[in-house]
């Protein structure tokens, strides 16, 4: 018999660490009644959700039961919403039997709501989407494809081929592109692993993030599987971020403020071992040059503003920097980088890659002039300036390839 919806009730949501058992270790716990495994298990993280719940589920189904019919759950897990979220899920089931709900009444936070759908769920992929449709189901297919290959973890990106968002404000895209400078400086082994390290949409496999306790803090859940699981190969695939249709944004600044406080946890965490990132030597080596001719552009300018006209060297020091960077824009983005600049064709595109390439450069420039009047004057001596610019460009180069490698070129704009 079927119950009305008023009498249904919410799966036990799990108790204790937030902690992922493997397969053998569920069917060990759960005994002879286990419940089957299934390929995929997708947590769906709710509050005041109840109106996408429904066309999202349904669009979920449509989707999935092309590839895996039969073979996957969705599970979504509210916190307790005020517009009853999980009722309106709990109605759903009986049309959807893959469909299970969690009701969380003592805990709080995406990233916890998260893990604990995941220790509920049975399937060898684990996954995470957003109930407000700004994750575009479409795109689990691809995903769910990447680990059928093989991949330890497959991410939904806006900063690859294929990927961008639609109607962001230029604050939050600031936003956005200043919280992952702050990961790439603070935890650059985990942020510098994928292009949109902010990503909330993703799969990886179960045996991956088997076995650790998990911590996460705030928002970023893929933060925390790529700084404590066991990834090895990723996937990106890119994917356009939609505006809401329904409900009201839950992005505040205390989730910035959160996102910094896990960096901080996973970097003093101990915990970053196994991460492998190869470093991109060849194309570092080009960079490199590119740089070089930079230093005999940005030296011959010194020289003719500071030696011959008489400017002071601070002033002397920035005008020569900037026709510099104006010189290794150029050659970066037609040689160093040419493979992402043939993807982002026009003018438009490479006045973007131009302007992000100068801030960087020009962060580099603070750093370059703080060190060269430190060197100039308090170690070298006045009869040195050439020789302490010199080792302040040398510093600054690595860092200026490691933000614009993962910042500057970087396709986003899509039609």
């Amino acid at each position: 018999m079927v119950l009305p919806p008023q009498l249904q009730i919410p799966e036990p949501t799990p108790q204790g660490s937030l902690q992922i058992l493997s397969l053998a270790e569920m069917g060990t716990a759960g005994g002879e009644n286990h419940a089957q495994t299934l390929t995929l298990s997708l947590a769906i993280p709710t509050y005041n959700e109840g109106k996408n719940i429904k066309p999202l589920v349904e669009r979920l189904v449509t989707l999935l039961d092309q590839v895996i019919a039969g073979d996957y759950e969705l599970i979504i897990v509210d916190d307790d919403s005020p517009d009853l979220t999980w009722q309106t899920a709990l109605a759903l089931t009986t049309t959807y039997p893959q469909l299970r709900v969690l009701r969380r009444q003592q805990e709080r936070g995406l990233s916890a709501a998260v893990i604990r759908g995941w220790q509920a769920a049975t399937g060898r992929f684990l996954g995470v989407i957003d109930a407000d449709l700004q994750h575009p189901p479409e795109v689990l297919l691809e995903l769910l494809a990447a680990l059928t290959q093989g991949a330890d973890l497959a991410v939904a990106s806006r900063h690859v081929t294929g990927g961008g968002v639609s109607e962001w404000s230029l604050i939050r895209r600031v936003l956005s592109r200043g919280a992952q400078t702050v990961g790439l400086l603070l935890l650059p082994r985990v942020v510098g692993r994928v292009s949109d390290p902010m990503s909330g949409y993703f799969m990886v496999q179960r045996r991956a993030i088997a076995g650790p306790i998990l911590n996460p803090k705030g928002y970023k859940i893929l933060l925390e599987v790529l700084g404590r699981g066991d990834i090895d190969t990723i996937a990106e695939v890119g994917y356009v971020f939609q505006e809401r249709l329904e409900g009201a944004s839950k992005v505040t600044w205390r989730q910035y403020i959160d996102y910094i406080h896990h960096l901080l946890r996973l970097r003093v965490g101990g915990r970053l071992s196994q991460l492998h990132q190869r470093f991109p030597l060849q194309r570092f080596v080009r960079f490199g040059l590119v740089g070089l001719s930079g230093v005999v552009v940005d030296m011959v300018i010194l020289y003719l503003l500071h030696s011959t006209l008489g400017l002071p060297l601070t002033r002397s020091k920035i005008l020569a920097a900037e026709v510099a960077i104006l010189n290794n824009f150029i050659w970066n983005d037609a040689w160093t980088f040419a493979d992402v600049s043939l993807m982002q064709q026009g003018w438009r595109a490479r006045l973007k890659r131009l302007l992000k390439f100068n801030a960087i450069c020009l962060g580099g420039l603070v750093l370059n002039v703080l060190m060269l009047n430190v060197i100039y004057n308090l170690v070298f001596g006045q009869r040195w300036a050439y020789a302490a610019n010199l080792v302040a460009i040398a510093i600054v180069t690595f860092w200026n390839f490691w933000l614009n490698l993962k910042l500057s070129w970087r396709v986003t704009q899509t039609k």
